[in-house]
């Protein structure tokens, strides 16, 4: 019986002991602050593209209570604007914002988890990744560089872009020198034209001087920042090359293990909260952007011509199924998306386009 006693007593203690114990180590973690350094593609500050991994940092540290403070640096502030990739892998910083097709050199897919030419909107992009098993693919994609991707932001459908060459049909893409990144930029390569990928600040100059004949780059919004309308003559539309691009927020997988688990979680709160927060600004700014572009600086806005889209979606089915051919991992994005787009085409056909035009008439 004393025994007993003894050993009940003993577990009591113990309990009670790993309880304080468990108390001290989560007032700790409470106390603990961290320190990020968030690297980015973009421009600092830049409308939409820039100033959303600003938002990020400005909510995390609020939710946070300041325990996780993020210092945001633009492209060239800390690292080139096409080592984000590798500044966040390798620790140099603990996060980063950009495009995933940026990074088509590391692994051709990455493509995919930017925009599909003729593929997803934005509305079905972020359905697929968030329900549809496209994040999951992202994150199995990324994990041999140590990175965890979350989506970090919308344009919506882009525009096909700015020429100083008028596009009356094929023949004319043909010698076309255009900053196009991505799966969109292997598509104007075998319509023969030359697709060349260079940061955003440097297509000012490019096109003003001749480097390129054209440059594809979001809308509107942006375009108009640029100061596009200053260096060409033709807008084109519609962006069959990026209907619905989705930007990266990419964390270094040790930096985001060793936070505590509600900061981790306050990590993705607000990296979905940035996501859907630029869609909506993009929504509302290329409108009355187009507006000033057209009313106010005289652009020509133009269609391309419909033989013209029907040979680039052709071109896009062949990019697309020799991606799918790569590896096994493509094969099985490539079967995602696939499947995803059928049954998001079919809803929206009696949904979403149903809609639109019924609303014109």
């Amino acid at each position: 019986m004393r025994i007993g006693i003894v050993a009940l007593l003993s577990f009591l203690l113990i309990s009670c002991g790993q309880k304080a114990s468990d108390a001290n180590q989560s007032q700790a973690e409470q106390q603990q602050k961290f320190k990020w350094k968030l690297v980015t593609t973009w421009p600092k500050n830049y409308p939409g593209l820039g100033t959303a991994p600003e938002n990020f940092a400005n909510k995390v540290e609020a939710m946070s209570g300041g325990r996780l403070s993020i210092k945001v640096f633009g492209a060239g502030q800390l690292v080139p604007a096409f080592e984000v990739f590798d500044a966040v892998s390798q620790g140099t910083a603990e996060m980063g914002h950009g495009a995933a097709y940026y990074w088509t050199g590391k692994a051709k897919a990455t493509g995919f988890f930017t925009s599909v030419p003729f593929g997803l909107n934005a509305q079905e992009m972020n359905g697929w990744l968030h329900y549809g098993g496209g994040l999951e693919l992202w994150r199995e994609l990324y994990e041999p560089f140590n990175l965890v991707p979350f989506a970090g932001g919308s344009t919506g459908v882009q525009m096909a872009g700015w020429f100083n060459r008028e596009i009356n049909s094929m023949e004319d893409i043909k010698g076309l020198k255009m900053r196009i990144p991505g799966l969109g930029g292997d598509v104007i390569s075998r319509a023969g034209g030359v697709s060349v990928t260079m940061p955003g600040g440097e297509l000012y100059t490019s096109m003003q001087t001749g480097v390129i004949d054209a440059t594809e780059w979001v809308g509107p919004y942006n375009d108009l920042a640029f100061g596009f309308h200053q260096v060409a003559k033709y807008y084109y539309y519609p962006g069959w090359h990026e209907p619905g691009p989705i930007l990266e927020l990419i964390v270094n997988k040790q930096a985001l293990a060793s936070l505590p688990a509600d900061l981790q979680a306050i990590v993705e709160g607000a990296a979905r909260a940035v996501n859907q927060d630029m869609l909506d600004e993009y929504t509302a700014r290329n409108n009355t952007a187009l507006v000033e572009l057209v009313e106010t600086h005289g652009v020509d806005v133009r269609k391309l011509p419909d033989d013209v889209i029907a040979e680039l979606r052709r071109l896009s089915a062949e990019v697309l199924e020799e991606l799918a051919e790569e590896d096994e991992l493509s094969r099985r994005i490539a079967e995602s998306v696939k499947a995803f787009q059928k049954q998001a085409t079919a809803y929206h056909g009696i949904s979403e386009e149903a809609y639109y035009q019924a609303r014109k008439q």
